[in-house]
């Protein structure tokens, strides 16, 4: 039975495999942790292949159940208390960065002080998936969406202009 979904499944997967990237990269910041996360998304997309009948998009499909097992990852990543080892304990300096990457990751961190939804909106909203598929993923209305990402939006310029204006920014 396995073989008749191997090749299917492993097309439509390589053929988007950023989605499961993208959303590893929202909810960890560890690069081990993406990894994991990453592996346990790719499990879970083989054991629900069988049954996605084709009622939507496999990329819809694909969003829903890598956002689900990342929501699931991380409440129960919550409950533990253990801190990953970062670059700063190896004692390796982190190579320079550029305005851009500076920018993309001040985002990254706005990002990550958002609820676990409300992440899942914005990483859909910035990969430019429409207001119906984004309600069809999260089980939302498309009109909860839209309030949601007008919140969403005022909430990130609000934590970026904090960002900007800390003592810690050396650009200020």
């Amino acid at each position: 039975m396995a073989n008749q979904f191997e090749k299917p499944f492993l097309d439509e997967v390589n053929a988007h495999i950023g989605i499961a990237h993208k959303v590893c990269r929202m909810y960890c910041q560890d690069p081990d942790e993406r990894a994991d996360l990453l592996q346990e998304m790719l499990y879970q997309l083989w054991k629900a292949y069988p049954g996605f009948g084709g009622r939507s998009s496999f990329t819809t499909w694909m969003y829903r159940v890598c956002l689900n097992t990342a929501l699931t990852w991380f409440r129960k990543s919550t409950r533990k208390n253990w801190e990953s080892l970062s670059l700063s304990h190896q004692q390796i300096p982190e190579p320079p960065t550029g305005p851009e990457e500076e920018q993309r990751q001040a985002l990254f961190q706005a990002i990550a002080t958002l609820s676990p939804l409300n992440k899942a909106i914005v990483l859909l909203y910035l990969d430019e998936v429409s207001y119906e598929e984004i309600a069809s993923i999260t089980g939302l209305t498309k009109s909860n969406v839209s309030v949601r990402l007008v919140r969403i939006k005022k909430e990130l310029e609000s934590q970026l202009k904090k960002q900007a204006n800390s003592p810690d920014n050396v650009n200020s």
